[in-house]
C-alpha cells in the first residue's frame, strides 16, 4: 500500500531523542553503563513511546487509516529500537575498532517484519550475529532486550548466526515463515542481506508446494480451533476465519510461491485483477482499523470482538443508526462482508495456484487445492458433464469449458450449483473465480426466469446436501443477487447473546438441520420431528418457509409480519401455487409462536392449548410448525436447543393434537380429572382402599388436569413416605438425561415464600431453574416442583447435586440456615451483558388463562433475578401456580401464573399497576424488600 509522503513522521523525533540521551552521559564522560544514567534513559524512552502512541491513536481517530496506524506504530517501534541500539553501542559497550566478529543485524520478523504493529502486539526480533562471535554481541543484545522489557513491551526474540537460521528454517515451518517476513531494522545490513539471499536460495527454492501445504493445513487447524464459520457474532479478528491471519496466509503463500514483495506485485503477475487488489487493500485496512481500535480500547492484546466492545468500536469508526439497524449492527455487517471478501480472495489466489499445479493432491475444497497433478502426472482427465455441454468434471471438480459459459446463458449461474449438488461435485477454483466476475449477469430478467427459479427450488429442496449448495451460492455472491431480499440479510448481525451467527448463516444452517431431520440423522435428539417430516403432504413449503423465515430481519417492521409479506411476493416466483404460498406466509408469520408458548406458558392450562389450536387450525400446519421450530432453534447456535426445550415442544404438540383432530372436546374437565385419578389408583395396588381414597381427595382439580401419570405416581410415594415418617418436609430428586434437566420436588407446609426459598437455594448452589410447577393440597401442604438445568453426565452424581440443593432448602425452611438477604449484591450483571440494554417490562394479562392472572416479566438477565422476583411476588400477597423461566441470551422472560390469596384473578387496575411497578423495580435490582413487605401488609 502506498502511504502518504509524511504519514510516518511526527510520532517520534529519533535524532532529538539521541541527543537528549547523549547529553545524559556527559557527567560520566559518555559512559552510559551507570545505573542512574540507565534509569534516566529509560524514562526518556518511556515518555517518547507514550507520546508516540497517544499521537498514533489521535491520528487513527482523525483519518481512520487502520493499515496506516499499524505502519505508524511499527515505525515508532523501529525508531525506539534504533535509538536503544545506538545508545548501547556508543555509550554502554562502545568499541573503537570493531572486528568482523563484532557485528549485529537487528531484524524484525513475523507480523512486525511486515512493517505493521498493533498497539498491544508482541515485538518479534531476530538478532543475527556472525559465525564467529565475541561477548560484545551478547552484551548488546541483552541490553536492548532488557530496555525493551522495561518499556513494558512483550518481546519475542532469538539470537542466531546465519547458518543456524537456515538450518532451523528448513526444519521448522513457523521459523521459516518468520524469516520469510524478515525486515532489517538497524545494525549491520550486510548480515541481513546475506541471510535473505541464502534463505531464498537454500530454503525457498523448489519448496513452494511443501510450504503451501503446511500453511493451508495450519490455517484449517486454526479455523477448527476458532470456529469453522466466519459468521460468528463474536469473531476473533486476528485468528478467526476471515480475519487478518487469513490475509497474512494469502500473502505468505504469494510471497513464497510467486516471489513478490508487495501485494501490488500480484497484479503484475496476473494473480489479482486491479479491482481484486483494491479489495485486498480495503479489507486489510478495515481489519487493521478494527484491531487497532480494539487494542487501544482494551489496553491489552485483545483479539476477540466481544459484545462489550462492539458498540464502542462502531462509534469510534463513525457508524450511525439506521431504521431497523443499530449502529453496532451496521458495523458488524460491514465486518462480516469484509470477512466474506477475505474468503473470496482466498479462492482467487487458490485458483491461480491451481492453474500452475503447485501442490500434490490432498483432500477436497480450498484446503485441498492443487490436486490436479500427483508425482508430475495428471490425476484424472476432464470429462464432459452429460446433458450440460458448458461444463466438464475433473477429479470430482466442476469446470467451465470457456470464459463465456455464463455470458452466453446466465441461467448457468444457477444451473452450476444444481449440477454440483446433484452429482456431489466441488467447484474448481477457476470456476468460482469466473462466477464472482459474472455476478452482474444476475439481473431482473434472470430472477424472473421460470427455469432459473425451478433450478433454484430444486437446490433449496434437494435431498442431497442443500446447505452446502446454498452456502456455495452465498459465498459466491449469487444467492443474494438472485434473491435480493436475502441479499439484505447477508452478513447481518443481531446484537444479542442469543444468536451465534449472522442472519444468512443462521438461515442456511437451518436448511441443513431440516435436511438432517428428513434423512433421520438426528432421530435420537428430535424423535417427533423425524417422525412427522415424512408424513407431510408437501415438503416444499417447509423448505421455502425455512429459507425465508428471517428474511425481513433488520427492518423497522416486525420481521415475522414483514417476512410473510415478502414470502407472498417470492413464492409465486419460485413456482408455488396460491395454497402453498399462503402456508409459507403463515409459517413465517407464526414461526416464533410455538417456541414462545412452549417455553413461557403453562401447557397444562386448557386455555393455553385452545388459544394455540385456534391459531394453528390444522394438523398439517401443526406438523410443519413443530419441525420448523425445532430446526430454527437448533440453528441458533451450539447448545441452544436441548432436551428440555424438545420436551416442551412435544408436550405442546401432543396437547394441541386432539383439539385439531376433534378428540379433545369430547372429554370434559370432570372426565379428565376422573381419568387421571383412576390411572394413578391402578398403579397403587400396594395401598389400602382407604389410603387411596384419602390421597386422591387431597389434591385439587388443577393438579389432576396437568399432571402426567409417571410424575403423579412419584408424588404419591413422596407424600406417603412423609405421612409414615411424620415429617412435614419431604424431597425427591429425579435426573432426566434425555431432557437435560433434573426434577426437584418439595413437600412442605404451604407458605407464600416457598418458591422464593427454592429459587434462593438454587442461586446459592449455582443451579439454573428452567421451569416450576406449584400445587397445594386440601390439608395445607404445598407440592412444588422445579426443573433445573442438568450439569453432570452421571445420574448418581447429578442426584447428589440435587440433594445438596434440597438439603439447603430443608435447613432454610427449618430455620437452621438463612439465605442471603440481598442476592442481587452477590451476583450482579455479568460483564459481557453490560453491553446490552433490556428495559424491564411487566405484562399483567387476564386473557391467557381462565383461572390465573399471567405475569410476563422481561428484563436483562442477572444472577439472583428469579430469587428477587419470587420474593417480590410473595410480598405482593400473590399465590404462584406455575412459573416458566426462559433465557434468550442476555434477555430473560419469566412467566408466573398467579392468583390472590383467595384464589381469584387480579382484576383491580390499581393493584395491577402496583404489581407492574414492584416487579419492574425487582428486575432492575432496585426494590427494597423490607419496605415492600410493609406496604403489602
Amino acid at each position: 500500500m502506498k502511504l502518504p509522503h509524511d504519514s510516518l513522521t511526527g510520532l517520534i523525533d529519533a535524532d532529538a531523542l539521541r541527543l537528549r540521551l547523549s547529553d545524559l552521559t556527559r557527567a560520566t564522560d559518555g559512559d552510559g553503563s551507570d545505573l542512574a544514567i540507565r534509569s534516566k534513559v529509560l524514562a526518556e524512552l518511556k515518555e517518547a513511546k507514550k507520546a508516540g502512541r497517544v499521537l498514533a491513536e489521535k491520528q487513527l481517530n482523525e483519518d481512520g487509516g487502520g493499515f496506516l496506524c499499524a505502519k505508524r506504530l511499527s515505525h515508532l517501534q523501529d525508531e525506539l529500537i534504533r535509538v536503544i541500539y545506538d545508545f548501547a553501542v556508543w555509550h554502554v559497550y562502545r568499541i573503537t575498532n570493531p572486528s568482523a566478529a563484532e557485528r549485529i543485524s537487528v531484524v524484525a520478523v513475523g507480523g512486525y517484519g511486515r512493517g505493521t504493529l498493533a498497539p498491544e502486539s508482541d515485538v518479534d526480533l531476530l538478532f543475527v550475529l556472525p559465525y564467529k562471535q565475541t561477548p560484545w554481541g551478547e552484551q548488546v543484545v541483552e541490553y536492548i532486550l532488557y530496555m525493551l522489557w522495561d518499556l513494558g513491551l512483550k518481546v519475542g526474540h532469538a539470537t542466531r548466526n546465519i547458518d543456524e537460521c537456515i538450518r532451523l528454517a528448513r526444519q521448522d515451518m513457523t521459523i521459516r515463515t518468520a524469516v520469510l517476513e524478515s525486515r532489517h531494522i538497524w545494525g549491520d545490513e550486510a548480515l541481513f542481506k546475506e541471510l535473505d539471499q541464502r534463505f531464498n536460495d537454500e530454503v525457498v527454492a523448489g519448496t513452494s508446494s511443501e510450504f503451501i501445504a503446511a500453511k493451508l493445513e495450519e490455517r484449517d487447524e486454526r479455523h477448527r480451533r476458532q470456529g469453522t464459520s466466519r459468521y460468528l457474532v463474536e469473531p476473533n479478528i486476528k485468528e478467526g476465519k476471515g480475519g487478518l491471519r487469513d490475509l497474512n496466509t494469502l500473502f505468505w503463500i504469494s510471497k513464497y510461491h510467486f516471489q513478490v514483495r508487495r501485494q501490488l506485485d500480484l497484479v503484475k503477475k496476473g494473480v489479482l485483477s486491479r479491482s481484486e487488489y483494491n479489495r485486498f487493500i480495503k479489507t486489510e485496512d478495515f481489519l487493521w482499523a478494527v484491531r487497532c481500535h480494539l487494542h487501544f480500547l482494551a489496553g491489552r492484546p485483545e483479539e476477540r470482538l466481544s459484545f462489550d466492545v462492539q458498540r464502542e468500536i462502531a462509534i469510534r469508526l463513525g457508524y450511525t443508526q439506521h431504521p431497523g439497524m443499530r449502529d453496532v449492527e451496521r458495523f458488524m455487517k460491514h465486518y462480516f462482508l469484509v470477512a466474506k471478501d477475505v474468503g473470496d480472495l482466498t479462492r482467487i489466489l487458490c485458483a491461480a495456484l491451481e492453474s500452475q499445479h503447485v501442490k500434490e493432491a490432498r483432500g477436497q475444497g480450498i484446503s485441498g487445492l492443487m490436486q490436479r497433478f500427483r508425482l508430475g502426472r495428471p490425476v484424472g482427465m476432464a470429462k464432459p458433464v452429460e446433458g450440460f455441454p458448458g461444463f466438464t468434471v475433473e477429479n470430482n471438480r466442476l469446470k467451465s469449458n470457456s470464459d463465456t459459459v455464463f455470458k452466453s446463458d446466465p441461467i448457468n449461474l444457477i444451473r452450476v450449483f444444481q449440477i454440483a449438488d446433484k452429482y456431489g461435485y466441488h467447484l474448481n477454483p477457476e470456476l468460482t473465480k469466473l462466477i464472482r466476475r459474472s455476478l452482474k449477469l444476475v439481473d431482473k430478467k434472470l430472477r424472473n426466469d421460470p427455469l432459473a427459479n425451478r433450478l433454484f427450488l430444486s437446490i433449496l429442496t434437494s435431498r442431497n446436501n442443500p446447505e452446502k449448495a446454498l452456502r456455495k451460492m452465498n459465498e459466491a455472491g449469487v444467492l443474494g443477487r438472485f434473491v435480493p431480499d436475502f441479499g439484505k440479510v447477508v452478513a447481518m448481525m443481531q446484537f444479542n447473546m442469543y444468536h451465534h451467527y449472522t442472519v444468512d448463516e443462521h438461515s442456511i444452517r437451518s436448511i441443513g438441520i431440516l435436511s438432517e431431520i428428513e434423512r433421520g440423522d438426528s432421530e435420537d435428539d428430535n424423535p417427533l420431528a423425524t417422525e412427522l417430516i415424512n408424513t407431510l403432504k408437501t415438503r416444499k413449503v417447509l423448505y421455502v418457509a425455512m429459507f425465508l423465515h428471517d428474511i425481513a430481519k433488520g427492518r423497522p417492521e416486525d420481521h415475522s409480519i414483514a417476512g410473510a409479506k415478502i414470502a407472498r411476493k417470492l413464492c409465486p416466483r419460485f413456482g408455488l401455487n396460491a395454497s402453498e404460498t399462503d402456508t409459507v406466509a403463515w409459517l413465517i408469520e407464526h414461526h416464533l409462536d410455538m417456541s414462545t408458548i412452549a417455553q413461557s406458558r403453562d401447557l397444562s392450562d386448557r386455555k393455553t392449548i385452545t388459544d394455540f389450536a385456534h391459531v394453528v387450525q390444522s394438523m398439517e400446519r401443526l406438523k410443519l410448525l413443530l419441525i420448523l421450530t425445532v430446526a430454527d432453534i437448533r440453528a441458533v447456535g451450539p447448545g441452544v436447543f436441548n432436551g428440555w426445550k424438545g420436551q416442551l415442544l412435544r408436550t405442546l404438540y401432543y396437547e394441541c393434537e386432539p383439539h385439531l383432530s376433534g378428540g379433545h372436546t369430547k372429554v370434559s374437565h370432570r372426565q379428565a380429572v376422573e381419568e387421571a385419578k383412576q390411572t394413578l389408583l391402578a398403579k397403587l395396588d400396594h395401598w389400602s382402599d382407604e389410603a387411596k381414597e384419602a390421597y386422591v381427595n387431597r389434591l385439587y382439580k388443577a393438579y389432576w388436569l396437568r399432571i402426567d401419570p409417571q410424575r403423579a405416581l412419584a408424588h404419591a410415594e413422596v407424600i406417603r413416605k412423609a405421612d409414615e415418617s411424620g415429617d412435614k418436609l419431604a424431597f425427591e430428586v429425579t435426573p432426566h438425561s434425555f431432557e437435560g434437566v433434573t426434577e426437584i420436588t418439595v413437600l412442605a407446609p404451604d407458605h407464600p415464600r416457598l418458591l422464593s426459598i427454592m429459587a434462593g437455594a438454587c442461586f446459592v448452589t449455582g443451579a439454573n431453574i428452567v421451569d416450576a410447577q406449584v400445587d397445594t393440597t386440601t390439608d395445607g401442604f404445598a407440592l412444588d416442583t422445579i426443573f433445573i438445568s442438568r450439569v453432570l453426565p452421571d445420574d448418581a452424581d447429578e442426584k447428589r447435586r440435587g440433594q445438596r440443593i434440597t438439603d439447603l432448602i430443608g435447613k432454610t425452611l427449618r430455620g437452621e440456615e438463612k439465605l442471603p438477604e440481598d442476592v442481587a449484591k452477590k451476583g450482579s450483571v455479568k460483564a459481557r451483558m453490560k453491553a446490552f440494554k433490556v428495559e424491564a417490562d411487566v405484562l399483567v394479562n387476564n386473557s391467557w388463562s381462565d383461572e390465573y392472572t399471567v405475569l410476563e416479566i422481561t428484563g436483562l438477565d442477572r444472577s439472583g433475578l428469579l430469587f428477587d422476583l419470587t420474593r417480590a411476588i410473595a410480598t405482593l400477597n400473590l399465590n404462584i401456580g406455575s412459573a416458566h423461566i426462559s433465557t434468550f441470551g442476555e434477555r430473560v422472560v419469566d412467566v408466573f401464573y398467579v392468583t390472590d390469596l383467595i384464589g381469584q384473578k387480579i382484576a383491580n387496575i390499581s393493584r395491577q399497576k402496583i404489581i407492574q411497578e414492584r416487579l419492574s423495580a425487582a428486575v432492575d435490582g432496585k426494590l427494597n424488600m423490607s419496605s415492600a413487605a410493609s406496604v403489602s401488609r
